[in-house]
């Protein structure tokens, strides 16, 4: 298949699963999606607000995006649709441009939204798939965190009754704190029956519409307080039920003010969307592709955006439970933006009834979830380099804005890769017993006696030009501590050489041999040894001097060595000492 064909087959309306999925198979998935249509109900709700639009936005994001996504991703189980992350990026990135819930604020929304799709369409279709995989996930967990906490602290205002400001955290914080005294006991109250309730039947079954529960309970707390007198708010009834076709307001100057937060919220959905898509497929044992998943999520946004649909991603919530549900293909989200449809005609009418405490309750609620306390403690047990972005991306984003954090998470992810790419381990070294099998070792880590003559060196890492100075001081250290040698090269845990790499490798040999030694390498992988010739690095090593193995590298160093050194040496290194000349005598 040519690669055009390619390409257009990720646009295909003849999905994989829809041959593999039988009929009890649908069946699970119908199970499923009632379950999942259930729980998104007062959680659409409640991202819209996050985002700062009307209640029914967040709803139509989880009947269109859904079901889009789920047609054309690339996981069996992952449920897309309004989540809490981009509902705060999309909400820090237009709050300043316009009032939240206004006219133009709800356009400039689904503007953004079209400009995201397009963003995450075209990365798909140009197979940009791969490099997620440069992005650490520490960045998503840091993101995560910083976003619950800013969606937990303008949840808290409405919580206890008063007004909950604007800014960032510390302004919010700051302006609860002064109007502390005007706390409304009764929104406190309603708050606090909602979020036991939650809790509750959480730890009953997760299956339980535990957020419908607890808004139910709330609106039953506040009709026994009195609403008229207490002074408690309610939600206003939805501006409308299902969503109608209407396309967003073209304005190109807009556009390019709103591209940086659109570029913004498309990292984040494609972040979100492909790490929960791999975890899925990875405890399922299902095939994935991560450019198919750009492209689902990319023709999602872009559909939504006609109807009345702000940005989503990836549910990490609504896929665990859709997974556990007994999920056995995409038809379940479909069946789930399908039931939440005929809920929405349902319900609607008594939206009114909820208050508006019971609902800033649930938003805590999930702002606590998004917290993994237990991967934020992995991370900073394990790795100094992953705390670090984990920290930058996490402080940038309490204390300044979602959309810079999520940049300042990916360029200090991407400088930590370079670093690492650019210092790989460079180590001398020395065989060792290890049950009764010779396994070469660091030989300085070890304290293992060396050759007199050879050096066997490995690098782990890439040798091109950002590395090749690193690599460079190493070799003069080995040098300064015990002299020239001959030098074994292992290129085996070298994934790639540019001309740089080809330059130092020729440069080295030249070297040696203006020393009286030389430089031979391991090179297995035919990859490696195209490269090696297509840079003419073996016009100058000869071909003689590439070795497949080690122990063919080895033997033909040792037959080289010098028969007198040989004779004085004690350390014997290499079981091929063995057999060297007069090697046995003391």
């Amino acid at each position: 298949m040519s690669t055009k064909g390619s390409k257009l087959q990720y646009l295909s309306f003849n999905r994989p699963w829809l041959h593999d999925t039988g009929k009890d198979g649908f069946k699970a998935d119908a199970i499923a999606g009632l379950t999942n249509a259930t729980i998104v109900l007062p959680q659409g709700v409640a991202f819209a607000i996050i985002a700062g639009l009307p209640p029914e936005y967040g709803l139509f994001t989880a009947i269109i995006v859904t079901a889009v996504a789920a047609f054309w991703g690339s996981s069996r189980v992952m449920v897309s649709g309004p989540t809490t992350a981009i509902s705060a990026v999309l909400f820090a990135s237009l709050s300043s441009l316009a009032l939240p819930g206004s006219e133009t604020y709800i356009a400039l929304a689904l503007l953004l939204t079209l400009m995201v799709g397009v963003l995450q369409l075209a990365a798909g279709l140009a197979g940009l798939g791969g490099l997620i995989a440069f992005i650490s996930h520490s960045v998503i967990v840091g993101f995560t965190a910083a976003a619950a906490v800013l969606i937990g602290v303008s949840q808290l205002g409405p919580a206890l009754g008063l007004d909950s400001g604007e800014g960032g955290v510390l302004h919010r914080i700051l302006h609860i704190a002064a109007h502390i005294g005007d706390l409304n006991m009764d929104a406190v109250i309603i708050a606090g029956v909602t979020l036991v309730s939650v809790v509750a039947c959480t730890k009953i079954s997760r299956r339980l519409p535990h957020y419908i529960i607890g808004l139910a309970l709330g609106a039953l707390t506040c009709h026994l307080l009195g609403t008229q007198e207490s002074g408690v708010k309610m939600f206003e009834p939805l501006g409308a039920i299902l969503p109608s076709l209407r396309a967003p307001d073209f304005d190109f100057a807009t556009m390019s003010s709103l591209l940086p937060a659109a570029a913004a919220v498309a990292c984040v959905g494609l972040l979100e969307a492909i790490s929960i898509g791999k975890s899925f497929a990875i405890r399922r044992g299902d095939p994935y592709d991560s450019n198919q998943e750009m492209v689902g999520q990319g023709l999602s946004n872009i559909t939504g955006s006609f109807f009345q649909c702000y940005a989503g991603s990836g549910s990490f919530t609504r896929s665990g439970l859709n997974a556990e549900s007994g999920a056995a293909s995409p038809m379940s989200a479909i069946f789930a933006a399908g039931f939440l449809s005929v809920l929405l005609v349902l319900l609607a009418p008594y939206v009114r009834y909820v208050p508006v405490p019971a609902m800033a309750a649930i938003i805590i609620f999930v702002a606590i979830k998004l917290i993994n306390i237990s991967e934020i403690k992995h991370v900073l047990v394990t790795s100094r380099s992953e705390t670090f972005i984990l920290a930058a991306t996490f402080l940038t984003g309490v204390f300044s804005e979602l959309d810079f954090a999520i940049l300042v998470g990916i360029v200090t992810s991407l400088s930590v890769f370079l670093n690492k790419s650019a210092h790989p381990v460079v180590a001398v070294g020395a065989p060792m017993l290890v049950k009764n099998r010779r396994v070469f070792m660091n030989a300085e880590l070890h304290g293992l006696p060396e050759c007199l003559q050879i050096r066997f060196v490995r690098i782990e890492g890439p040798l091109f030009f950002a590395s090749i100075e690193h690599i460079e001081r190493a070799f003069r250290r080995m040098e300064a501590k015990d002299g020239f040698k001959t030098c074994i090269l292992n290129l085996k845990g070298v994934g790639k050489i540019d001309l740089a790499g080809a330059d130092f490798i020729v440069s080295e040999a030249q070297r040696a041999r203006d020393h009286g030694h030389d430089l031979h390498l391991i090179a297995a992988n035919s990859s490696v040894l195209n490269v090696l010739r297509r840079l003419n690095c073996l016009d100058v090593l000869g071909e003689a001097n590439v070795h497949a193995h080690k122990s063919e590298a080895i033997a033909a160093n040792v037959a080289l060595a010098s028969d007198a050194i040989c004779a004085r040496c004690t350390v014997r290194c290499f079981e091929e000492c063995g057999g060297k000349a007069n090697a046995a005598q003391p």
